[in-house]
């Protein structure tokens, strides 16, 4: 037998969890035919001498719906051995909608995501229409990776109701025109159904985004559609009733999940995290899996391997930039910036006022008010990193000049860390040890000058088994590959077996780690977004074809299309 590709000489992980062996890996036609000792001749050979072979990992929490269009290779994700993403989380959709009004659809993502409407002007050619049409638009796109797509509830009420998504209740014969609209993206090939009741997601203007103005029994009808259909799985960004201790909406929000999970038989999933101000509610949410579980519904949460942290920097974004004075600095070029702090008249100035507050709430991984204890100097990606507070007072420095001058000595070209959530790295550890969670949650496409976490699953390789050795490799693995594999549908990923696709990580694990993020200005129309690399991956593998060799791109475009079951059967 003659091969396409063979991967030899490599200890192969094959994402089980069972334990490591050596072995050469054959593929043909974008499968997986050969595991054992292989002498035949291949179209192309990986010597994985030294490293060991695993699954592509799976991102099962992205917003690349929009990203896909400009971005092939699906950076900063396929970095880091992502091979398929699951996109449309929260809501927040290109599809359904006609191209006279994707403005509606643009205003949901804009600022709840951090997408620049400018690049999505500039970099999306409107093909579609339908959510069925959106999919076949997408299957024709080049592709670097895999991509499965939900279809978004904010999208899908939009569609139906147009401005009036964004103020009113649904009627009757809204909500049977939003099902049919469910309906049909289910069966043309849709992941499942996504929606957001979370208070952290507006519009520019400060309006709740289109799904937030649903009821809840709304939610339970498309939700059903589902349930009717056997088919798909619902994603939802939660209603903020965990965000201050004993809320009494709490015990009923969760309620209604079980419920909903038991009712439609179809697995819900949400994230969870851990928060400071509110140190032990994720306990309750994992108290509802298994409560969900004992009910007889599926539900599984989605952890982050690390704190859930905002990027601040001069290039990007700082908690004083709405201040007035502020505001006019931070409007000049960066050169001009660094040239003007260093003036002592106007670093007073910015350093009195940096201690008031401007009347905008900040949301998501917006740059919130400046704590200093809780404002970390990230000068290296591992750490430990040290709190400006603590830089402050060895300085004798008021820590507005503290920030200043850290940066004037790197240029501008540092950032600090402002954690949202996942403070307590214990608390963080324990949620990935639990059953029915699932590491991913990267938001990878969206809060693209905001937030890095593409990186989460080599940050789980790197710190949580090489350096904390928490998890061994083989649990690790497993946790990124069969896991969302299973849990998001994919049949034929997340193990190395024949027959299964050849989606394959090859990289040394003494060596694996994430790169210092970069700001750069490579969307459409110049937008400016973050990007990390990694070191340590000698070759990223999709459908059989070498995507990356030692972080390069090979010129190949393997990606595919990941339909859900109802179009897979079809």
């Amino acid at each position: 037998m003659s091969y396409d590709l063979v991967i030899k000489n490599g200890t192969v992980v094959d994402g089980s969890g069972l334990p490591r062996y050596r072995a050469d890996v054959g593929v043909r036609h974008g499968r997986i035919v050969t595991i054992g000792r292989i002498r035949e001749r291949a179209r192309e050979v990986i010597d994985a001498d030294g490293h060991v072979v695993t699954p592509g990992f799976i991102d099962g929490h992205t917003h690349m719906d929009a990203q896909v269009f400009w971005d092939p290779l699906g950076t900063s994700s396929c970095w880091h051995g992502i091979t398929s993403v699951v996109m449309g989380n929260c809501g927040f959709t290109l599809a359904p909608c006609a191209e006279e009004n994707k403005h509606l659809v643009v205003r949901n993502l804009q600022r709840a995501e951090d997408i620049p409407p400018a690049a999505m002007e500039a970099g999306i050619k409107w093909r579609w229409t339908t959510f069925p049409e959106f999919l076949d638009t997408l299957e024709r796109l080049p592709k670097g990776i895999n991509y499965g797509g939900y279809v978004g509830h904010s999208a899908v009420r939009t569609f139906v109701m147009g401005e009036r998504a964004f103020e009113k209740p649904a009627g009757e014969d809204d909500l049977k025109a939003m099902e049919r609209q469910v309906r049909d993206a289910i069966r043309a090939g849709a992941i499942g159904f996504t929606t957001s009741r979370s208070p952290a997601h507006e519009t520019p203007n400060g309006q709740p985004v289109a799904s937030r103005q649903a009821s809840w029994d709304e939610v339970r009808r498309l939700v059903g559609v589902m349930g009717d259909l056997n088919a798909g799985l619902f994603e939802i960004a939660g209603e903020g009733v965990d965000r201050a201790p004993g809320d009494p909406g709490l015990r009923e929000y969760h309620t209604r999940l079980r419920d909903l999970a038991v009712e439609t038989g179809r697995p819900v999933t949400f994230g969870v995290f851990s928060r400071r101000g509110v140190p032990d509610v994720w306990r309750k949410y994992l108290a509802l899996l298994d409560e969900t579980a004992a009910a007889g519904g599926r539900m599984f949460a989605q952890v982050h391997s690390r704190s859930l942290s905002a990027l601040l920097s001069f290039k990007t974004q700082l908690p004083f930039d709405r201040l007035p004075v502020w505001k006019e600095l931070r409007a000049l070029p960066l050169a001009e910036q660094e040239q003007r702090l260093r003036d002592p008249q106007l670093r007073r100035r910015l350093v009195e006022a940096s201690g008031a507050r401007d009347s905008r709430r900040a949301v998501g991984t917006e740059a919130r008010p400046a704590d200093y204890d809780w404002l970390l100097v990230f000068d290296t990606v591992e750490g430990p990193h040290r709190t400006v507070a603590e830089v402050a007072r060895e300085r004798g420095q008021h820590p507005a000049e503290t920030m200043i001058d850290l940066a004037l000595e790197k240029h501008l070209d540092l950032f600090f860390l402002q954690p949202v959530a996942n403070e307590d790295q214990d608390a963080a550890l324990e949620l990935m040890r639990h059953p029915r969670s699932v590491t991913t949650f990267s938001d990878s496409g969206a809060h693209v000058s905001q937030l890095m976490d593409s990186s989460l699953q080599t940050h789980l390789l790197s710190h949580w088994v090489r350096t904390k050795r928490a998890f061994t490799l083989e649990q690790a693995v497993r946790m990124i590959t069969l896991v969302p594999a299973t849990l998001w549908g994919f049949a034929d990923r997340g193990l190395v077996r024949e027959g299964m696709a050849a989606d394959f990580m090859v990289f040394d694990p003494d060596a694996i780690a994430a790169e210092m993020p970069e700001v750069v200005d490579d969307l459409p129309a110049g937008a400016r977004r973050l990007v990390q690399r990694t070191r340590g991956i000698a070759a990223t593998v999709v459908n059989g074809e070498v995507l990356l060799r030692d972080g390069k791109h090979t010129g190949a475009l393997p990606g595919r299309l990941l339909r859900g079951p109802l179009a897979r059967r079809t």
